[in-house]
């Protein structure tokens, strides 16, 4: 350095900032080696990690170019004044605490979502106290936040010993040689950021969304940092929808949905179902399941057998063993579920906004019928309360505080309580009922109460065991088979009550969780992320439904529709949810949506294949064969599906803004 005549100021900075992107390489190769699955050893990541490397440059860049153009200021250069050094040192300081707090969230977003750390976590700071709670009672947040703070200081402790390196330098450069190497050093950052040389299509800087051109969600992941992840999600915080659009796709649409009265004009997608009005009214009892993933299920074959008394249900009742969220998250699948459109809100969530939260439900359309929600925790979340009470009149609403059982964690009392205390409230009715009972057990901390343990035995598979067939661990794998028992205990609870023999009782996941698929389901689940959104959907009645089981394609929206259509009821439909028992008997096309928000990525998922494409590129996509068969007409059923894949998306954004509930 000293032969090169290198300014003092700018051999610090370049020292600090070769740091900090070794530490940030290092940081990369940590999150592989930590969380990387068995069918993920089977990817190359040499192309995740130099693109990595370019992320990373553009961060460590925007540091020394701020080191550097505060040093400029000759009242403020770090090495020669004292405010220099001061104002220098506490910059640094910003930058370390923001890079240890970002990098620590990421590591437990990552660990938590298999996603890198995104702006749809700002959504849990709406729900801080909860949030906190669940994060307190899940993790050691004291250690955690002691070593956050061993960090801190072990990082500030490092970047003064490079500093007081470069201090002990002699200062050899020239005047002429500091403008020199300024003005190098200036074009090298600039270029930095920009990601890309100008001479190779640099007419666009290097984005976040050049992570997913390798047409592989992991290899994205990895090669992403939770900067350029977090501020680059941002941008996609507000709700519109382009009314051009929806016309563009409105013949499609209005005809997947059948709707009555197609009109372009007016983007009329109602549909009025007269229901047979001298037939019986049966009960309804609606459990949206709290992490129901589907592969973690007996209902695949999961040698684990985690949901034995489910299975067993799934056998006497209409069982769809392809049903997909729309989005993954409790309060997207409490969403798409009670208003029948996928929430596509790419950071936010569509029950926290405003404009959004007037929702015409088929629940209303169940005249004569008390309304329920049974909820073991605080429906405050997401604002979960605002959705329940503006839209569905004289509901019933149990929550926290509600109840005789104490409570367990931060989601309110156990589930195995949940359904006993609904039970005994539902045994009491005399008139027909609509009941909506949300679970929360089968999430961290996998609370499972002392007074059930005699009774439910915890098991210990082999660590091979639980990760080979889709568990971190056995608090996670427990968690879920208690989720079975708490079912077969309100089972057991309801069959002995009269409103049993004629109710139904329908059972779906809020949303699936990430991992690895791989030993249980086609490679597709895995390669086109649908293990986070893949749930069971089960409409159990053996007093009033045949069994079927079906392999069609149905969505988390359906239900609703479905419900309504088995208890012959009159209702309006405008939103894109249909009767998928009806359609199963009209041989109807099969085609739902999905999204997953925090990667901002589409996709139609069809029986027979997958279609999905990432926003700010439209060179990014998708297109596969469950069958893993590539076909002969690939160019033109991809064509096919862009095409429904963007129907879905403007639809699902206009309905968002337009399924309001009609004055009386």
């Amino acid at each position: 350095m000293k032969r090169l005549k290198l300014p003092r100021y700018l051999y610090w900075i370049t020292l600090t900032g070769t740091f900090f992107l070794l530490l940030m390489s290092i940081l990369r190769w940590l999150l592989v080696f930590v969380f990387r699955t068995s069918a993920a050893k089977q990817i190359s990541l040499v192309d995740a990690y130099v693109l990595g490397l370019r992320f990373d440059l553009r961060v460590v860049c925007i540091l020394m170019l701020v080191l550097f153009i505060v040093g400029t200021l000759p009242a403020l250069h770090p090495l020669n004044k004292k405010w220099g050094r001061r104002v220098a040192l506490w910059l640094l300081v910003v930058f370390i605490c923001s890079f240890s707090v970002f990098y620590t969230f990421d590591f437990a977003h990552y660990a938590y979502l298999h996603q890198r750390l995104n702006a749809s976590i700002l959504n849990y700071l709406d729900d801080a106290k909860i949030s906190f709670n669940m994060m307190w009672q899940t993790y050691h947040l004291g250690w955690g936040i002691l070593g956050l703070v061993a960090a801190i200081a072990l990082l500030l402790a490092i970047v003064k010993l490079v500093y007081n390196h470069a201090l002990s330098k002699q200062n050899v450069s020239t005047k002429k040689s500091r403008i020199g190497w300024s003005i190098a050093f200036v074009v090298l950052m600039v270029l930095g950021i920009v990601g890309r040389p100008v001479f190779k299509g640099g007419q666009y800087p290097l984005r976040w969304s050049d992570a997913f051109s390798k047409g592989n969600d992991y290899v994205a992941n990895i090669s992403l940092n939770p900067f350029q992840s977090f501020f680059s999600s941002m941008s996609f915080r507000k709700s519109n929808f382009d009314g051009k659009k929806v016309r563009e796709h409105y013949a499609w649409m209005s005809n997947f949905l059948e709707v009555d009265s197609p009109d372009s004009n007016t983007l009329n997608f109602e549909r009025a179902v007269i229901g047979d009005t001298a037939g019986s009214r049966p009960n309804v009892v609606l459990v949206i399941c709290e992490s129901f993933s589907m592969y973690k299920s007996s209902m695949v074959g999961n040698p684990l057998n985690t949901t034995p008394f489910f299975n067993g249900m799934c056998n006497k009742g209409i069982f769809f063993n392809r049903c997909f969220t729309p989005a993954y998250g409790t309060a997207r699948g409490v969403w798409a579920t009670l208003t029948g459109t996928p929430d596509i809100e790419m950071t936010n969530t569509s029950s926290r906004n405003p404009a959004a939260v007037d929702q015409h439900t088929i629940i209303s359309d169940f005249k004569g019928y008390d309304k329920f929600y049974f909820l073991g925790g605080s429906s405050s979340w997401a604002n979960i309360r605002g959705l329940l009470t503006n839209n569905i009149q004289d509901l019933h609403l149990y929550e926290e505080g509600s109840y005789k059982s104490k409570t367990q964690d931060v989601w309110g009392i156990s589930d195995k309580q949940l359904f006993l205390e609904a039970n005994q409230v539902l045994a009491k009715q005399n008139k027909p009922f609509f009941a909506v009972i949300q679970t929360a057990d089968n999430h961290r901390p996998y609370t499972i109460p002392e007074e059930d343990l005699k009774e439910f035995q915890k098991k210990s598979p082999s660590k091979d065991s639980l990760k080979n067939f889709g568990f971190e661990n056995a608090d996670e794998y427990n968690a879920f088979r208690y989720t079975d028992f708490s079912y077969q205990k309100f089972m057991e609870a309801a069959q002995k009550e009269k409103y049993f023999a004629n109710t139904i009782f329908v059972f779906v996941g809020d949303h699936g969780i990430p991992g690895d698929a791989s030993r249980l389901l086609p490679a597709i689940y895995n390669s086109a992320s649908l293990v986070s959104t893949h749930v069971p959907l089960l409409f159990y009645a053996p007093h009033l439904l045949q069994a079927m089981k079906s392999s069609n394609v149905v969505s988390q929206i359906d239900v609703l529709p479905t419900i309504a259509g088995l208890c012959n009821i009159s209702y309006t439909n405008r939103t894109m949810g249909r009767d998928v028992v009806k359609a199963e008997k009209k041989q109807s096309q099969h085609y739902v949506f999905n999204t997953l928000v925090d990667i901002r990525k589409v996709a139609t998922i069809g029986n027979d294949y997958v279609y999905g494409y990432y926003f700010n590129s439209t060179n990014q996509k998708e297109f596969a064969a469950f069958n893993n068969q590539v076909p002969a007409t690939k160019d033109s059923l991809e064509k096919q599906y862009r095409s429904i894949t963007d129907a879905f998306y403007e639809t699902a954004r206009y309905m968002i803004l337009n399924n309001k509930k009609k004055t009386q």
